[in-house]
C-alpha cells in the first residue's frame, strides 16, 4: 500500500492544465509520459488480481445509512462468489463494499483518486493504486472486471456507469454485466433509459445490458450465469514472469 501524504498537492494539478486548451508543447509531451507512467505502475501492479466485479458507489454514505449496509452485504457476496472485488477505493459506498469482501475472506482493490475533499483509500484494502488522472482510474476500474454493480451514488458513479454502458454498446468491451442496485433510488434513471429507447436515441436491445434488482441474491444469479458462465471464468488462469520483477500471482477464487 501507498500513501498520499506528501504528494497531494503536486496530484491536484495534474489532471486541471492538461484540460485547459493547448500549452507549451514541451509541457504536453511530459504529461504524456506522466500518463505513460500511471498506466504502466497500474498494470504491474493490478496484472494477478484476478477476475474482478467492480461496484460503484456514493462516497458520502457513512455506516448508519441503509445502502452503507447493503453494500457491505454485496461486497461480501462477491467474495464469496469468488471476484475479486474492486472500487474507487474511497469512502462510503466503497468502503462498505471493500469491508463486506475483505471480512468476508475475499480479496479487496481499490483505484483510489487524489481528490482535495472526500477520497482516500479506505482502511478495508489489500491492494491499492492512488491515480491523478480520472480517465485513467476509469480506464482501470473497466480494464479488470466481468462485471459491475451500481450502487447508489452522484455524479461520479453516473458517469461510471455510462462510461460502462458505451463501451459494452459500442463493443469496445465484451457484453459484461451491469447490476443496477437500488430499485427505489434509481427508478428515475431507469425511466430515462427506457425513455431514450422508446425514442430510439439508444437501441431497444441495449436495456437487455443492465439488470436492476433490490435482492443480493439476484444480484450473484445474475453474475453467476452472465458473468461467471458466460466467460469460463473457472478456467482463467494468470502466471507471472519471473524476468518481469513479478511476484507469485493470488490463488484463483472463480
Amino acid at each position: 500500500m501507498e500513501s498520499t501524504n506528501g504528494n497531494l498537492k503536486n496530484y491536484l494539478i495534474e489532471e486541471s492544465p492538461f484540460l485547459q486548451g493547448p500549452r507549451n508543447r514541451l509541457k504536453e509531451l511530459w504529461f504524456t509520459f506522466k500518463v505513460q507512467y500511471y498506466f504502466i505502475k497500474a498494470f504491474r501492479k493490478l496484472h494477478f488480481i484476478g477476475p474482478c466485479v467492480t461496484v460503484f458507489g456514493s462516497a458520502r454514505f457513512d455506516e448508519n445509512n441503509f445502502f452503507y449496509k447493503k453494500a457491505e452485504e454485496v461486497g461480501a457476496a462477491l467474495a464469496k462468489l469468488g471476484f475479486t472485488v474492486m472500487t474507487g477505493g474511497g469512502q462510503g459506498i466503497m468502503e462498505a463494499v471493500n469491508k463486506g469482501a475483505y471480512e468476508a475472506g475475499g480479496y479487496s482493490v481499490g483505484c483510489n483518486i487524489v481528490l482535495p475533499k472526500e477520497q482516500k483509500p479506505n482502511a478495508y484494502l489489500h491492494k491499492w493504486i492512488n491515480i491523478p488522472y480520472f480517465f485513467v482510474r476509469k480506464f482501470l476500474l473497466m480494464k479488470y472486471s466481468f462485471g459491475f454493480v451500481v450502487m447508489p451514488g452522484g455524479i461520479g458513479t453516473l458517469d461510471e456507469l455510462f462510461e460502462a454502458l458505451t463501451l459494452i454498446h459500442t463493443k469496445m468491451i465484451k457484453d459484461f454485466p451491469i447490476v443496477i442496485f437500488g430499485k427505489e433510488y434509481h427508478k428515475e434513471l431507469y425511466h430515462h433509459i427506457k425513455l431514450m429507447a422508446k425514442n430510439e436515441s439508444i437501441e431497444k436491445e441495449d436495456m437487455k445490458l443492465l439488470f436492476m434488482t433490490d435482492s443480493v441474491d439476484e444480484m450473484i444469479a445474475h453474475l453467476k450465469v452472465h458473468a461467471v458462465k458466460k466467460f469460463g471464468l473457472k478456467n482463467k488462469s494468470y502466471k507471472s514472469k519471473w524476468w518481469f520483477g513479478e511476484l507469485k500471482p493470488p490463488k484463483k477464487r472463480v
